[in-house]
């Protein structure tokens, strides 16, 4: 014999009772077993029950403590429910039971933070509500949950699916709202910008920049922050590239993330911080193996390093001269015959100005100059006029190659402009416009170097400050893409602990070059990207367990 349907009205209507009389008692302590009822009968009920269920147990949740534990539980299973409504309608109840209970918000944040996994729209809604709810409640413990889930170092995430919606979820949520969440704002830009600095231990490139840009949206480091402050910022980017290890050439990742590092300093370094551990960096281990590094990083090197040179101290010029030379002797070439890099030449003429203007006199031991200071680092003693001979043969040479690529260009920009008018559709016309863009930053690039070689002609040069000198991608109105390499890298590790105060949901629901032979290639690196960082794609940073950065 069929069994009779199942009629939930009677528990319906018994759940109303129980609630009707919690609501009209003053003395709602006395009334102990009802609540427990509720609590019970929310266990097998219908959806209509568990939906009451639902909104009665967050209701008189703060009468009865005694029941807490078995309250949130029973919430907290509602919130696994097949059936969205009641899922939805725990949810919102969730912040209730820390109004009055602040002890249950971080045991609470950290089930939400899990439930960011939601795919109904409704539901992540919620959840996003709730969690801001409580936020707004206690910001310090509800941030400190949440970035548990991001992991770091001592503690990685366990799961990565929840850390990405959980990092989501405060770039989305949270960080545009700090100033109305981070009060006091002083203690609590503080307390977050702690919590992200453990955080990147490990991080894509990505993630980096986001928590990099938001560190810098802070008052804490805002303009008028003091100069240890804004230190504190590049110490944060000096971690991240690396600078305490040895350089492998073959080590693609560590040079993206050096130069990708490096162009994220460079406006703090102009805010008064120290540049000294980047170009010590350099120095030492990366522009003795300038040639070898691969030829899409070098012009990004290159203009990072151009940028930066006018903030070297007086010490750290002389220390990175010898071999800003050395490299500018190797593609300053001595005979018309041979190919030169316009691009590579802008920008060490750029550093060579930049570092000699502060230590001139350095000058006189590696390019014959005679510039006298009074001091014994002068050597005008000594005999180097073979340097001189030589430096100043080549700077002859760049100069009437430089000039005659300027003829060239200049003569390429009237073809263009014959071609413009000429064109018919608008894709031939944009192919024009990018040749005619790529043309104007080249004569930028040629007119630099020729200001920069006309006053290194004499025995005793002029040095020419950083602020006399517009780098020519710097004006430029639509530079070329940045390069992009694969980077091959591991799978963050997983760990395998569990907080024991936390408790973990059972699951889840849920992108006409120039013809002329001996500058064929010399423009090579004009037109490439070579300011933004690149291939911030997948994980394992290359500290053994991290994540593949850049």
């Amino acid at each position: 014999m069929a069994e009779a349907p199942y009629d939930s009205s009677a528990e319906v209507d018994k759940l109303y009772d129980l609630g009707e009389r919690l609501a009209e008692a003053k003395d709602k302590s006395q009334h102990a077993g009802d609540y427990l009822n509720i609590i019970k009968a929310a266990k097998e009920g219908s959806v209509k029950v568990k939906q009451l269920a639902a909104q009665l147990i967050p209701k008189f949740f703060k009468y009865f403590p005694s029941f807490s534990q078995q309250a949130l539980d029973r919430l907290i299973d509602f919130c696994e429910d097949d059936v969205l409504g009641v899922r939805v309608q725990a949810i919102r109840g969730l912040p209730l039971l820390c109004k009055e209970n602040p002890e249950n918000l971080s045991k609470i944040v950290d089930v939400l933070a899990q439930l960011l996994l939601a795919g109904e729209n409704v539901e992540r809604d919620a959840v996003h509500k709730a969690l801001m709810s409580l936020l707004q409640q206690d910001i310090k413990t509800s941030l400190t949950v949440l970035f548990k889930f991001i992991g770091n170092a001592d503690e990685p995430s366990n799961d990565e699916i929840i850390r990405e919606k959980v990092l989501f979820f405060i770039r989305d949520k949270v960080f545009p709202l700090k100033s109305e969440l981070l009060k006091p704002q002083e203690q609590m830009e503080r307390h977050i910008t702690d919590l992200i600095k453990k955080s990147l231990q490990d991080v894509t490139g990505a993630e980096f920049i986001m928590f990099m840009n938001f560190l810098r949206s802070l008052s804490l480091f805002g303009r008028n922050a003091p100069v240890e402050r804004v230190q504190e910022l590049v110490e944060i980017i000096e971690e991240q590239a690396d600078l305490d290890a040895a350089f492998i050439v073959s080590d693609g990742d560590h040079i993206d993330r050096l130069i990708s590092c490096l162009h994220m300093a460079l406006p703090l370094f102009m805010r008064g911080a120290s540049s000294s551990r980047f170009l010590i960096y350099l120095n030492k281990h990366i522009l003795p193996v300038f040639d070898k590094l691969p030829e899409k990083r070098k012009v990004d090197l290159l203009k990072n390093l151009a940028e930066c040179a006018p903030c070297a101290t007086p010490q750290d010029s002389r220390q990175l001269l010898p071999p800003v030379v050395q490299l500018l002797r190797k593609h300053m070439v001595r005979r018309k015959v041979d190919e030169i890099n316009f691009i590579y030449i802008e920008c060490l003429l750029y550093v060579f100005h930049s570092l000699a203007h502060k230590t001139p006199n350095a000058t006189n031991s590696l390019c014959g100059y005679k510039i006298v200071t009074g001091q014994p680092s002068d050597r005008l003693g000594e005999d180097f006029s073979e340097y001189y001979k030589d430096f100043s043969e080549r700077l002859r040479t760049t100069e009437d190659l430089t000039k005659a690529m300027v003829k060239k260009l200049t003569q390429g920009m009237s073809e263009h402009n014959k071609a413009m008018t000429a064109a018919k559709t608008d894709e031939e016309k944009d192919i024009i416009k990018t040749k005619k863009q790529n043309s104007t930053i080249a004569l930028r690039t040629c007119n630099n170097i020729l200001s920069m070689i006309q006053p290194l002609h004499s025995t005793l040069p002029s040095f020419i400050g950083a602020e006399k000198i517009n780098l020519s991608w710097k004006d430029a109105r639509n530079p070329s893409a940045p390069s992009t390499a694969p980077v091959s890298g591991t799978k963050r590790a997983a760990a395998n602990s569990n907080d024991h105060s936390t408790r973990t949901l059972k699951r889840g629901r849920g992108g006409r070059g120039v013809r002329h032979q001996l500058v064929g290639k010399a423009l090579e690196g004009l037109y490439r990207g070579g300011r933004a960082a690149r291939g911030w794609g997948g994980r394992g940073r290359g500290r053994g367990r991290g994540r593949a950065f850049w």
